[in-house]
């Protein structure tokens, strides 16, 4: 049986799997070629940016899956594997066997990183050394990324939807980005049957009305019931069906509307529309004034319902409006985004998506997700979402130490005692987004103290 080793820009094993070996293999960029070469000597001797990876190397299939599933390769690298030219001694190792047993967890973190104005003071209070060991020992090939101000998704949003490969809605004319297409995967999820036709998501929601614009609220504080989200159902779908639409009922927070000739539609998200002007976020494109006339019928019917009295006389907020986004085609391809994995904890809004993993966890605690030893899989951490929305910094600094004990803390001690090979954490706020590794490699960086550094905007010193 052949043995080798691959040495991969960035990504790294612990030294207890680096033995001996007849061959070592170096990926490098020729042109527009990946190339696989040979090096004589030990693995150990490697040095620069390429760290070694052990495995036993069968075909190049095997490579190719074992490498897209895990996602371990530098950006330059990403989407080249087709394009990899194996040695001629590989030829006869089809069907070997390779290492299958590298455990991987990518972590979504939604505003774990802090606005850049008030980042330095909010975490100098805190002491959340797991993380800060995480962060500070994470590998080099550290990704940062800025995204626009009126976006129309959040950056975490739109990096969850790209994990399943999920198809953009917006038409054939429009070059902009458009709210993830979640509307028939929400629909699927809520056992809703929906084969054809072009489905938006709505919310029943709060615009407050400030002092020269509209702002949306937050929808989970709504706190609205099943029995109360019923009757504005009722009253409302005439209205829908009068001009062709039809309505129909997910649950208390979430509904859908059919409309086939509104793929023009541009929407936003509720999250990225939240405490701002919503001008900027409202539907736009050529089907919006048939929307807003629709919208504004549903609000004057609404406003004197007796739900909204009601809900006044206990201090709650009037449903005044409905949100819509997430606009989708039952009959567009499912997402092919290679193998499928294990998802832990999906956010609200997203849980469609878990139709196309492999198994879906709700709730799941870090003892949970280390007892399935995940081969590679998906967690959500999104407790901070609503604190950061609401501008609640309090709230966000308690939820975070929150975190650090029931996630963080868990999570590096598993990676330390090889029970977690590695990790990656994709933490957002607004506008940016920072993706790091750590590994149970990079984890003996011992000099490099614990640090929360990297949670700083890049210009502070």
């Amino acid at each position: 049986m052949l043995s080798t080793y691959i040495a991969a820009v960035g990504f790294s094993i612990h030294p207890s799997n680096l033995r001996n070996t007849e061959h070592i293999f170096k990926i490098f960029r020729a042109g527009s070629e990946i190339k696989l070469i040979r090096l004589p000597g030990d693995a150990k001797k490697i040095h620069g940016r390429f760290e070694c990876v052990a495995g036993k190397i069968a075909a190049y299939r095997k490579i190719q899956q074992f490498y897209e599933k895990r996602n371990y390769f530098s950006g330059w690298l990403s989407g080249q594997l087709s394009r990899i030219v194996l040695p001629q001694e590989f030829a006869s190792c089809a069907g070997m066997p390779y290492n299958s047993d590298v455990s991987h967890l990518d972590i979504l973190f939604p505003f774990g990183l802090p606005p850049p104005e008030l980042a330095r003071d909010l975490l100098r209070e805190l002491k959340l050394p797991a993380l800060a060991t995480l962060m500070a020992r994470a590998k080099s090939d550290r990704h940062r990324q800025r995204f626009g101000d009126f976006a129309r998704a959040l950056p975490h949003e739109v990096w969850l939807a790209s994990q399943f490969g999920l198809a953009p809605f917006a038409a054939a004319d429009v070059d902009c980005q458009n709210s993830p297409a979640l509307a028939c995967a929400t629909m699927r999820a809520l056992g809703l049957a929906v084969d054809e036709g072009v489905w938006f998501m709505l919310h029943p929601s709060h615009i407050h009305i400030a002092h020269d614009h509209l702002v949306l609220t937050d929808i989970r504080q709504v706190n609205l019931s099943e029995a109360d989200s019923r009757a504005l159902f009722d009253a409302a779908a005439p209205l829908f069906a009068e001009v062709g639409r039809s309505l129909q009922y997910g649950d208390g927070n979430t509904w859908f509307m059919r409309a086939d000739d509104w793929q023009s539609l541009l929407t936003a998200t509720p999250d990225a529309s939240c405490g701002h002007n919503i001008d900027i976020w409202i539907p736009q494109g050529n089907d919006a004034a048939a929307w807003h006339k629709l919208q504004n019928e549903v609000q004057m019917m609404w406003f004197a319902h007796p739900i909204n009295e009601q809900r006044a006389a206990q201090g709650l907020q009037a449903i005044n409006s409905l949100w819509l986004w997430a606009g989708a085609t039952a009959t567009a391809a499912p997402p092919s985004s290679g193998e499928r994995r294990d998802v832990f904890n999906l956010p609200g809004g997203f849980t469609g998506l878990s139709q196309y993993a492999k198994t879906a966890y709700i709730n799941a605690s870090a003892a949970d997700i280390i007892a399935t030893k995940p081969e590679n899989a998906l967690l959500t951490l999104d407790q901070l979402i609503q604190a950061a929305l609401t501008g609640e910094w309090s709230a966000w600094q308690q939820q975070l130490k929150a975190l650090e004990s029931d996630f963080f803390e868990p999570l590096l001690q598993a990676i330390q005692q090889g029970r977690l090979d590695s990790l990656s954490l994709c933490i957002t706020n607004h506008v940016h987004l920072l993706e790091l590794t750590t590994s149970r490699f990079s984890l003996k960086k011992f000099w490099l103290k614990p640090s929360l550094t990297s949670l700083l905007p890049v210009h502070s010193s």
